[in-house]
C-alpha cells in the first residue's frame, strides 16, 4: 500500500469521512464548521459547506448520491443537494450534540443519534421528525441501518450497542460485552455481519442471527 494523496483544506481536524455512492467523491467533515466534497481522482475540493454554527462531525451520503445528511455539535442536521450545494432541510429537535447519522437504504429517511440520548427518526418528504426514541442512558455516538431499513443499530458510552426493530420502535435486542464506552458501530454489506469499536482498545465482530 501507498500513500496516493493528501487532501488539505480543512482549517481544523477533520472528524468523519465518507465514500459517496459512486465511488468517485469524498465527503469530510471538520471542527471548523466546514463540509467538503472532493474528488478522489483528481483529489480537488469540489464543495465547500458551511451552515452549522459549530463543528461538523458526522457525514451520510443518501443511497443514490443526491443528497448528503450532515450533523454536528450545534445539535442539528442538514439535508443537502449535492446538485445545487444548498441546504435544502434543517433537523430540528435535538437539544445536544450530534454524533450519529444515517441514512435509510431507501433514502426517504434517515436517523440520528445525540447527547441528548435519543435517536430521531425522520421523513424527509415530509420534513420532519415522526418518532422519537429515549434509547440509551447515555450519549448515542453512532446509527447504522441494516440493509433491509427495518432495524437500526445505536451505538453509545453506555458501552452497549442496540438493536432496534423499526416497524415498532422497539429494541429486540443489547449487545454487551465491552468494557468501555463504545464509538461506532458498523454493518457489513449484506448484513453477514456487525462490528463495534470501543475505548476499551479492542473492535468485536457479532452474527446478526444473534438478534434478527
Amino acid at each position: 500500500l501507498k500513500c496516493l494523496a493528501t487532501l488539505e483544506g480543512h482549517a481544523e481536524r477533520v472528524c468523519r469521512i465518507a465514500w459517496h455512492p459512486s465511488s468517485r467523491f469524498i465527503g469530510s467533515t471538520s471542527f471548523d464548521r466546514t463540509w467538503r466534497l472532493w474528488d478522489a481522482e483528481t483529489t480537488q475540493e469540489l464543495l465547500c459547506q458551511e451552515g452549522h454554527s459549530r463543528a461538523v462531525y458526522t457525514i451520510s451520503f443518501q443511497g443514490d448520491g443526491a443528497l448528503v445528511a450532515t450533523a454536528g455539535l450545534d445539535s442539528y442536521g442538514r439535508i443537502w443537494d449535492l446538485r445545487t450545494g444548498r441546504a435544502v432541510l434543517a433537523l430540528a429537535g435535538h437539544v445536544k450534540q450530534v454524533l450519529g447519522l444515517d441514512f435509510c437504504p431507501s433514502g426517504v429517511k434517515c436517523a440520528t443519534g445525540s447527547d441528548d440520548n435519543t435517536i430521531r427518526l425522520w421523513d424527509l418528504r415530509k420534513k420532519k421528525s415522526y418518532y422519537t426514541i429515549p434509547a440509551h442512558p447515555n450519549l448515542i455516538s453512532s446509527v447504522k441501518y441494516s440493509d433491509c431499513g427495518d432495524f437500526l443499530f445505536s451505538s453509545s458510552y453506555d458501552r452497549t450497542v442496540k438493536v432496534w426493530n423499526l416497524r415498532n420502535c422497539t429494541s429486540v435486542k443489547t449487545l454487551a460485552g465491552h468494557d468501555e464506552k463504545i464509538m461506532r458501530v458498523d454493518v457489513a454489506p449484506g448484513g453477514g455481519m456487525i462490528a463495534t469499536a470501543s475505548y476499551d482498545r479492542t473492535w468485536k465482530l457479532w452474527s446478526p442471527g444473534h438478534f434478527v
